[in-house]
């Protein structure tokens, strides 16, 4: 088991746009193939961004699930930086302690990183505060916005 990033494992970018895609987009009726493909373009892009890290967690060479920080992701609160986003494990893989793995690996890149604290918002009830999420205030997308701290 290891935890990598995707700069160095490119060959899961477009899994990982995949998963993204089945889990988070806003209109499934566009065409999957070219989301998709925009998405892999996008990632290649914000790879560029120092602010942007996505780590993978791999299992002899199976893609376990993945953790990104964002240089932006909220309309609402654009002067917040970095953010903390897409936690993800695959459904046959959950209730194993992955997400804490993934948790703890990306709260040690953004501390190497320099980031005093991360960004969160979700829709979840009582789930990232078990990772210690703070929470700030409801954004008007009726989800609510965390800060965790990364020491």
């Amino acid at each position: 088991m290891e935890i990598l990033n995707l700069k160095d494992k490119i060959n899961f970018l477009e899994e990982v746009a995949e998963l993204e895609y089945d889990e988070w987009a806003d209109n499934k009726k566009e065409n999957r193939t070219i989301r998709i493909g925009n998405k892999i373009n996008r990632i290649k892009k914000l790879m560029l961004d120092k602010n942007f890290c996505k780590l993978i967690l791999i299992d002899n060479n199976e893609l376990i699930g993945f953790i990104s920080i964002f240089p932006n992701d909220c309309e609402e609160e654009k002067d917040l930086s970095p953010w903390y986003a897409t936690m993800y494990v695959k459904e046959k893989y959950r209730g194993r302690g992955y997400s804490k793995m993934l948790n703890d690996a990306i709260i040690k890149e953004a501390f190497n990183r320099g980031f005093e604290k991360l960004y969160l918002k979700t829709d979840l009830e009582n789930y990232y505060e078990k990772f210690g999420a703070q929470y700030i205030k409801k954004l008007s997308s009726g989800e609510k916005l965390y800060y965790i701290k990364t020491k």
